[in-house]
């Protein structure tokens, strides 16, 4: 597989790509060689301010060079990366901050009008651990804030560059690479933990299976701190040679723009950021789009063949993954949009997957499989079982093909009747009614069937009479909806999951 640390991958990327285009983000544009003298300025700079090997620094930043930059460069010098959700409160970061025990904290001053450290601040914590803070400006110029550091203040203090080429030199497959924090939707977010070696192994096989290579340029609206902006993409772009795009926040005139400029290729997202595309494709050149991989919500077959058809994609895959494993299924090139949009794929990166139990929840196994979670081996027990079998809480089929269909969380089920109702199944039939956009299903009470089925849709043209006749021509009665509501967007996370516990408690 070649290299199988990330200071290896930074370090060939650098002697095989050259001077071709790394990164590109606004006036930002690195070669891959300018890219590795970067990374390892971070490191020195980690170096001189006391970041040891194995020490966890904390990265809470939206998708900018600078996330690139102090990711790779701890990891360069053989720190443990922890990623931050950019849309955790002050509260959680610093619940995050203290369970991994930061030592040095990389934090956006002033992102979508919020001082990120001034709120964790505000919250009294006490963070003995926390010895460095840098504070990034990205909208406002910097301003000195006591105990902290500005970018260009913290890379003014460098360590010996053999000090960090050695710290690289050092860093072994099977070390910890980082600490991804669960999103948190049902319950307290958990520590995932990675080894450096199967950071490479997923994003290998991700770009494998899009065929990625050095004359791509890959849009990365996925958040950083998400596996799929980060394993799927940055690794990926050091891997194959395709130039790396970050967008901070998506914005679909800016998007439209930087695709038609940066004549992007690659453009993974959830399927909303397709149909928008698709509704504006009149307003700009998206010709230069080649591959599509989309997930965390329903697929219509429609849209899959609108998108090869009308914006000219030649490959559009689905995937499904986790945090805990990153990449489990993919789609292949070539797969037909049926396919495409009723499965996720069949296996890679090594991994087996099976159904176990009913109703049947999806298990994975293979090299790729978390270490474990941070500092809780109870819940790590739990999750992998003596077999090596991770229980992904998921339920789903294999067809003869190994292709993997999900039909619904089990914490999402329901009854109705004394029958077992999953959403997704649900929600999957109705992404493919003429003027719905986005779509959730939920449980909600009711006196004489226990649970019964509420639709919140998002989209045009449309009544509550429309989408229940629709939905009884394709499902049986025990899983059409009883009720209806038009809401203007769904509550989602920034990795694209529907936070349903917010639907359940609007409708409670």
């Amino acid at each position: 597989m070649g290299q199988t640390t990330i200071p290896a991958v930074v370090r060939e990327a650098a002697a095989k790509f050259g001077a071709a285009e790394a990164l590109v983000d606004g006036d930002v544009r690195l070669g891959f060689g300018d890219l590795l003298e970067r990374v390892q300025a971070v490191a020195r700079a980690f170096a001189a301010r006391g970041v040891e090997p194995g020490d966890r620094v904390a990265v809470n930043l939206p998708n900018t060079h600078h996330w690139v930059l102090a990711a790779l460069g701890a990891l360069y010098g053989g720190a443990t990366l922890v990623p931050v959700n950019t849309r955790f409160t002050a509260a959680e970061t610093v619940d995050l901050l203290v369970r991994s025990r930061a030592k040095a904290l990389v934090v956006a001053a002033d992102f979508l009008g919020t001082d990120r450290h001034a709120a964790i601040v505000a919250t009294g914590a006490d963070l003995p651990d926390l010895g460095t803070v840098v504070r990034v400006p990205l909208e406002q110029p910097h301003r000195p804030v006591p105990g902290t550091l500005g970018w260009d203040e913290f890379l003014a203090e460098q360590a010996p560059l053999a000090e960090v080429e050695a710290r690289a030199d050092a860093v072994k497959p099977d070390d910890v690479s980082d600490i991804l924090f669960t999103s948190g939707t049902s319950g307290r977010a958990k520590g995932v933990l990675s080894a450096h070696r199967q950071v490479v192994g997923v994003a290998t096989a991700w770009a494998e299976c899009g065929r990625v290579t050095d004359g791509d340029r890959y849009l990365v609206i996925n958040p950083f701190f998400h596996s799929f902006g980060y394993k799927a993409g940055i690794v990926v772009g050091l891997l194959t040679g395709a130039t790396i795009v970050p967008q901070a926040v998506f914005d679909l005139p800016t998007t439209m723009a930087l695709i038609e400029r940066e004549r992007i290729s690659v453009l993974p997202g959830a399927p909303t950021i397709f149909q928008s595309l698709l509704h504006e494709r009149d307003h700009g050149d998206l010709s230069s789009l080649r591959l599509a991989v989309t997930g965390a919500a329903p697929v219509a077959a429609s849209l899959v063949r609108r998108m090869r058809a009308e914006i000219g994609f030649e490959i559009v895959l689905t995937a499904y993954g986790l945090t805990e494993a990153v990449v489990v299924t993919m789609c292949r090139p070539g797969d037909d949009a049926e396919l495409v949009a009723g499965t996720s794929g069949r296996a890679t990166a090594g991994f087996e997957v099976a159904i176990q139990g009913s109703p049947g929840e999806i298990v994975v196994r293979g090299p790729n499989v978390m270490l474990g979670y941070l500092d809780d081996p109870e819940a790590t027990a739990k999750a992998i079982d003596e077999d090596g079998w991770l229980h992904t809480g998921d339920v789903g089929e294999l067809d003869d093909g190994g292709y993997l269909t999900i039909t619904g969380r089990l914490k999402d089920m329901y009854i109705c009747g004394g029958f077992n109702v999953y959403p997704a199944e649900v929600e999957h039939a109705l992404t493919e009614l003429a003027g719905v956009r986005d779509v959730a299903v939920i449980g909600v009470p009711d006196d004489r069937l226990g649970e019964v089925g509420k639709a919140f849709v998002v989209g045009t043209g449309l009544t509550e009479d429309a989408v229940l006749a629709f939905c009884r021509e394709r499902l049986a009665n025990y899983k059409t909806p009883r009720f209806v509501a038009f809401v203007d967007e769904l509550p989602r996370n920034a990795s694209g999951k529907v936070l349903k516990r917010l639907l359940s408690e609007e409708t409670a």
